[in-house]
């Protein structure tokens, strides 16, 4: 009884909460402080619109482990940009077990399930499910990753799984151009998706940075969505974690319990 008592209590906590997105979309550009992208035009215009979080904090340097952060819980310890394969889970699993989908669309991606370090503008360090055996070796899993292009046929076919991660090139995410040219791109881009009248109202978009360019480590985090109170603002200690632990109480997932566990979820932006 005491074990039912517990599983009632945990279906009706999250149930509680799932109220303010079904789905998710993940949009990361790369290298930059708060301070400099808050600066930029489309992204300081989205602060108006959407929730900024003023102290998020990135895991780690460099890139990998960040990206890694994301969607497992943890970094690993990963300490370098390598090409890595981890036996660990992620949000990919836990999305599966209660039978729902993600998907990763990642600008200039080969395709095939291809697990070399680069391909052009394309970088595997910035795909994190492909660090994951259980996708490597899952055929089925690799088809999760597409090119970017795909995502504006999914959107307009209002196709977007529960779950995805937008990965722009290398160019278009600001690692070799800087932050301005990664503003200017996603302007051209999403403005008329974000601005869309087929826009879902139950989808949350998460646009954030891998890292930062210092030790502080601070990074621009903004949340956009019909729940979120336009031009609200967090002074909260958020991260990777706790973002990850606001996607799995709001859609109803198990945690993967790394840091998810003990984060808290992201609960002062919400419109009331």
């Amino acid at each position: 009884m005491k074990n039912l008592f517990l599983i009632l209590l945990s279906f009706f906590s999250i149930s509680a909460h799932a109220q303010n997105f079904n789905k998710v979309l993940v949009i990361v550009f790369e290298n930059t402080e708060y301070v400099n992208a808050i600066k930029q035009p489309f992204f300081s215009s989205l602060a108006k619109e959407g929730a900024l979080l003023t102290n998020f904090k990135a895991a780690i340097h460099p890139s990998q482990g960040n990206y890694i952060a994301m969607i497992s819980g943890s970094t690993f310890n990963i300490t370098n940009d390598k090409p890595i394969n981890l036996t660990d889970n992620h949000i990919g699993d836990l999305l599966e077990e209660v039978k729902k989908d993600w998907k990763i669309y990642a600008e200039d991606y080969p395709g095939n399930c291809f697990l070399g370090a680069t391909a052009g503008d394309y970088a595997r360090k910035h795909v994190p499910f492909l660090s994951f055996v259980n996708v490597q070796k899952t055929p089925a899993r690799c088809a999760k990753v597409v090119e970017g292009k795909a995502f504006f046929n999914d959107f307009d076919a209002g196709k977007l799984p529960t779950f995805s991660m937008y990965v722009p090139n290398l160019k278009n995410d600001g690692h070799d151009t800087g932050v301005a040219v990664g503003d200017k791109w996603f302007k051209k881009s999403f403005d008329s998706i974000l601005h869309s009248p087929k826009f879902p109202k139950d989808l949350l978009v998460v646009v954030t940075f891998d890292e930062g360019t210092t030790p502080n480590n601070q990074i621009y985090t903004l949340l956009y969505g019909a729940n979120i109170a336009p031009g609200a603002k967090s002074a909260n200690a958020n991260n990777f974690y706790t973002l990850l632990k606001t996607y799995e109480d709001e859609l109803g997932l198990n945690s993967l319990n790394k840091n998810d566990l003990s984060a808290q979820r992201i609960d002062d932006v919400w419109k009331k």
